[in-house]
């Protein structure tokens, strides 16, 4: 361990609050552009199925740059590729506000998409650096304050709709004092990579021990996508929810997530990272099942609950466990386990859709439910004390 990173100016406390800093501001930038989705589609007269396809630039724009992203994280470190993703993902929601043609907001989102895609894997490995210096488990708090940023972004967000102040200027506050913040921060970031002397740098594609990491972020990933596009539509047209309630399943998952990031180092401490991640893998099941078997306000709020719960901590911890392989470096390892998790994100919730077209939604849930079971299995191969 660098001794720098104990020195009294520079305490495991400063450096966790900074690193943290940047988990805040990667949430929060992500939701102001999130927000004003809208107000951009009706500032270019887009109809839902233009924007739906400029809508795919973003996590295109994340998904081809990760062999990028693991390079340069290899080649420069984490903490200054972290700095260079913060300021580099604010400047680009500035230009978001400005476009004025569809084809501008496809190339500016799938930037956008490199910028978060760089700040996210670069920030993560700053994360396992910090987790180095305690003996407790500290790492889905970071997620914990992702997600309130994304609350927080969401809600001034709709502040600044009410209040009739245009995307432009909106991006513009955002992006001055979120890059404010990140200068700030970064004296107290991590001064050295957490890699292995012997690794490889730059991105390297998973091998076998990877790939089942990858797998089970894949599994949390396309549980997460799968709530994010199709709970509103199953409170509408399997719950048949009243029209306040619809976006309540959406609602109740979010919290649920939010909480079970916040208390995931208390279980890992308590328990294992295996334990949580069996768990992890058993709650999601169950929470679709229990939506498909008691297609209910109730019953399914429940069961998106449960789905809450069981995807909130499996990205952080895998990639925990993951960035021990000697393969290459944290950001690199980190990078090449993303791949797959992000196809999870991309690619599952479609699916759900040709399935439901074929048979119906409830169907297509409850087959979605068996991805779960896989990562039981997979978390069930790992040694009985990953830590």
């Amino acid at each position: 361990m660098d001794v720098r990173l104990t020195s009294p100016t520079r305490s495991p406390g400063k450096i966790r609050w900074s690193v943290a800093g940047f988990f805040f501001i990667s949430g929060f930038g992500f939701a102001t552009w999130a927000s004003r989705i809208p107000s951009l589609q009706h500032q270019l007269r887009l109809n839902e199925a233009e924007l739906g396809a400029v809508l795919f630039a973003l996590p295109m724009g994340l998904i081809l740059t990760l062999p990028l992203t693991g390079a340069l994280i290899g080649r420069f470190s984490s903490r200054t590729m972290m700095l260079v993703g913060a300021v580099l993902l604010n400047v680009i929601l500035v230009v978001l506000g400005q476009v004025n043609q569809t084809w501008q907001l496809a190339v500016v989102l799938f930037c956008f998409g490199a910028a978060r895609n760089q700040l996210s894997i670069s920030v993560n490995a700053q994360s396992i650096g910090v987790q180095a210096l305690y003996e407790r488990s500290i790492l889905t708090s970071f997620h914990g304050i992702w997600s309130i940023a994304g609350f927080a972004g969401a809600a001034l967000g709709s502040l600044m709709i009410s209040a009739n102040i245009l995307p432009a200027w909106h991006f513009v506050i955002v992006s001055v004092s979120l890059t404010a913040l990140a200068l700030v921060l970064f004296p107290n970031s991590i001064a050295e990579p957490a890699t292995q002397s012997t690794a490889r740098s730059g991105f390297v594609l998973p091998d076998r021990s990877l790939l089942k990491f990858g797998m089970m972020s894949f599994t949390s990933m396309a549980f997460e996508g799968i709530l994010y596009d199709w709970s509103g539509i199953y409170f509408q047209k399997v719950v048949h929810a009243p029209r306040a309630l619809i976006a309540s399943g959406f609602v109740v998952f979010m919290i649920a997530m939010t909480l079970g990031r916040f208390s995931g180092d208390w279980l890992v401490n308590r328990f294992s990272k295996k334990t949580v991640l069996t768990f992890s893998g058993l709650f999601m099941t169950a929470g679709l099942l229990l939506a498909v078997l008691l297609p209910t306000v109730i019953g399914a709020g429940l069961g998106f609950i449960l789905v809450g719960l069981g995807s909130s901590c499996v990205v952080p911890l895998v990639m925990s466990l993951a960035s021990q392989s000697k393969l290459a470096g944290t950001g690199s390892v980190i990078a090449a386990v993303s791949t797959i998790a992000y196809f999870g994100f991309l690619i599952v919730p479609p699916v759900v859709g040709f399935i439901a077209e074929s048979f119906n939604l409830r169907w297509s849930f409850g087959l979605m439910s068996l991805l779960g079971v896989m990562m039981v299995w997979l978390v069930s191969r790992l040694p009985n004390e990953p830590d």
